[in-house]
């Protein structure tokens, strides 16, 4: 264990109570945009009211979202019009995403946004009221441009404070800034040695006084703790592909375990610890559930068991930190398919969908398949852990491998994980392979690094259950074929359309343009890709991450449903003669 840095961040909100709360300042008004949640905040209005101090502390976070949220009484509202601010710092719709999800909280008020300021911070809001009055106002979302760790210009929001209603204010570095800042440098400045991985894990410690907001809109949850890890995370990715000589996003990349957990701090305090710890290879239990019925993600041996029923020829892998990668392949004279789940182990509902799918297959007399449910169990561990904190946050940190690597883009001769596709691949000569994933089933953001996830920014928003179609040159005509008759087949999945109807409805509202297809009401991407063996990989995309109860239950059946019509659809493709599957 190496001890990198170990420290304390002074609150913003006792500073200005500090600054504020005494006599010498009665009769100031003062206005803040701070990172901390509306309980904190409205407490520190009051205390600095009882000094004669008239106080309005606002959310530097989403501060549009928490207007209405915190300042307009919805109910007697007819009608909103939204003029949000474009800049040319950022994208184009950056302002329009900042508002989500309000047009689902707006009860029977009529919505409509449009372009609005140019290179300003502000929006214009008309709210016109039922009895026929009218309010306008200018919300204010201070940002400020940076030059980031990689040497990235961004448009980031900010603290802000104004000071006896003068017209502009000033920036000011919160202390959830200066947190995050702090942990770049320090990782950012470290003398780490010339050679991926770097290390074991790295351990980011962060406690905040900032409690989770849930909102009445499906999954949504404000949430600056999960901002936080997730802007550390894919930050500190950014930083060691910069290290190491590749380009920015590259998957390959093998850093070690980056591991950001970030807690509910017991009183005001705000800390940070980072250090370099041996890999954690333990595994949790958790009560067996039903598969049919389970309603949150199963446990590590229940994964093993239920492979067990399946039958059929059992194969393995290893992973980086020793835990067994476990598959099965049940040979049959139908056309062979691959089914593989938990690539990525914090899109959960993939996991139980492939084992359900498989399980029913494995009734079939004939049928022909490999399935490895949980392809990546180093970071299924991670996501167990994280989640006894919080599971409701996406906890992306369990994406990714132990190496620190997206195992699909692995290569060289320590494959780890990636050998158990590759023989599937090798034993089963399927020429579908359905590879089960999921992504945010709420507003995924990086407030510190421009707001927007780089490299992610078509997962920010839920839109329904995605899937997408990847096809070897040649292949188009049997993937578009394929595509279409799943997505007919998942039009009977109860509950399904309604739930892409009103997704995509509202991310259409809050994003714009969707630039992707709707085949038979599923939004879908169809390319070609050579990079596979398997001539077609259908890839489906659940929003599940951080969803559990009757909506898991949906999920993992979305996906076991999408497994059985990949299935039957392959049966009766056409397939070119050239690759034409022998069995």
């Amino acid at each position: 264990m190496t001890l990198i840095y170990k420290g304390n961040v002074d609150r913003t909100l006792d500073q200005l109570l500090a600054t504020y709360g005494k006599e010498s300042a009665r009769g100031t008004k003062l206005e803040a945009w701070l990172f901390d949640d509306a309980p904190s905040r409205r407490a520190a209005e009051v205390r600095l009211r009882e000094f004669g101090v008239n106080a309005k502390l606002r959310s530097a976070y989403k501060p549009f979202l928490h207007f209405f949220l915190e300042e307009v009484d919805l109910v007697d509202v007819k009608s909103i019009a939204i003029g949000y601010p474009v800049h040319e710092s950022c994208p184009h719709n950056r302002f329009l995403l900042e508002s989500y999800p309000l047009a689902a909280l707006t009860e029977t008020a009529e919505i409509a946004f449009e372009i609005g300021r140019t290179n300003d911070f502000i929006y214009d809001v008309t709210l016109v009221y039922k009895d026929g009055r009218k309010a306008e106002h200018a919300i204010f979302a201070p940002n400020r441009i940076h030059t980031d760790f990689i040497g990235e210009t961004l448009f980031s929001p900010t603290g802000w404070i104004r000071l006896n209603g003068e017209p502009e204010g000033k920036r000011i570095e919160t202390d959830y800034e200066a947190l995050f800042h702090t942990a770049m440098r320090m990782v950012a400045g470290y003398d780490w040695r010339n050679r991926e991985p770097y290390f074991e894990e790295l351990s980011i410690r962060a406690s905040l006084p900032i409690a989770d907001q849930p909102l009445p809109v499906g999954q949504e949850i404000i949430s600056l703790r999960e901002a936080l890890h997730e802007d550390l995370y894919f930050s500190l990715l950014e930083v060691f592909q910069k290290k190491s000589g590749r380009p920015l996003g590259d998957r390959g990349l093998q850093p070690g375990q980056i591991i950001p957990e970030i807690t509910l701090s017991k009183d005001s305090s705000i800390s940070l610890n980072i250090e370099t710890v041996a890999l954690d290879a333990s595994q949790r239990d958790g009560a067996l559930q039903t598969m049919a019925t389970a309603s949150s993600p199963i446990s590590f041996f229940q994964i093993s068991s239920e492979l067990a029923k399946i039958g059929g020829d059992a194969f393995k892998a290893y992973s980086r930190a020793g835990r067994v990668v476990e598959a099965r392949y049940r040979h049959g004279s139908d056309a062979a398919i691959m089914i593989s789940g938990g690539q990525h182990p914090n899109e959960t509902t993939g996991i139980v969908g492939a084992l359900r799918a498989a399980q029913e297959l494995s009734l079939r007399p004939d049928a022909h398949f490999t399935v490895s449910p949980l392809e990546n169990p180093d970071g299924y561990g991670v996501h167990q852990r994280l989640c006894a904190d919080n599971p409701r946050h996406m906890h992306h940190a369990a994406r990714y491998t132990a190496l620190g690597d997206d195992l699909e883009y692995r290569t060289g001769t320590d494959l780890y994980e990636k050998a158990i596709r590759l023989e599937a691949e090798r034993i089963s000569k399927a020429q579908l392979h359905v590879n089960l994933h999921g992504y945010p089933a709420h507003e995924w953001t990086r407030p510190m690094s421009g707001y927007v996830p780089r490299g992610f920014s078509m997962w920010t928003l839920p839109k329904g259950f995605f899937l997408i179609m990847r096809y070897r040159d040649g292949w188009e005509m049997p993937a578009e074929r394929l595509i279409d008759a799943v997505t007919q087949r998942l039009t009977a999945v109860p509950g399904l359309m309604e739930l892409n109807d009103r997704q995509i409805r509202l991310y259409e509202t809050h994003a714009g343009e969707t630039g992707f297809r709707i085949i038979n009401g599923f939004p879908c991407l169809i390319s070609m890709d050579n990079r596979h063996a398997v001539p077609l990989t259908l890839i489906t995309e659940y929003p599940d991450e951080t969803i559990y109860d009757e909506a898991f239950i949906a999920g993992h059946t979305a996906q076991m449903q999408t497994v059985l019509a990949a299935y039957d659809a392959l049966q009766t493709c056409v397939l070119p003669k050239a690759v034409a599957l022998s069995v």
